[in-house]
């Protein structure tokens, strides 16, 4: 299994914000930091914003900001808000599924209690958790 990029940005743009919670950053200011795109980074926290995890404003000292506390963002429920599917196997998806065995295949049970499982430990921890100690996140380059 493996992340989308966007989940990916989305993850590192919210330990950005957290690390900080009382300060107004913006896109620039990430994509620069983690050297990643700033138009798909925009796309990104487009997206947070719509789930509410950030909240931003236009204008001058406007910009983005973390809306509650990072103890309280599970990362599991953070990665299926961003992840577009967690179907790790067409047979996941009966709309695109054309697998001839899914009716007897008890390979997509194992899978599924896998993404499950994968999932409960990602809730095990918080955004909180990662940013605990954050002088690793803004070491210089």
């Amino acid at each position: 299994m493996q992340l989308t990029t966007f989940t990916d940005y989305g993850l590192r743009t919210l330990m950005y914000l957290s690390a900080h919670p009382e300060d107004i950053s913006n896109v620039r200011e990430i994509s620069q930091h983690y050297h990643i795109s700033r138009n798909h980074l925009v796309k990104v926290v487009h997206r947070l914003a719509l789930l509410g995890y950030i909240e931003t404003t236009k204008g001058k000292g406007g910009g983005i900001r973390i809306t509650r506390g990072a103890h309280a963002l599970r990362l599991g429920d953070i990665v299926t808000a961003l992840e577009s599917s967690m179907s790790i196997v067409e047979c996941f998806n009966s709309e695109t599924n054309t697998c001839t065995i899914t009716e007897n295949c008890k390979l997509q049970h194992c899978l599924h209690a896998a993404t499950q499982a994968f999932i409960d430990v990602l809730n095990q921890y918080t955004l909180s958790d990662l940013v605990k100690d954050t002088e690793w996140l803004f070491a210089p380059e």
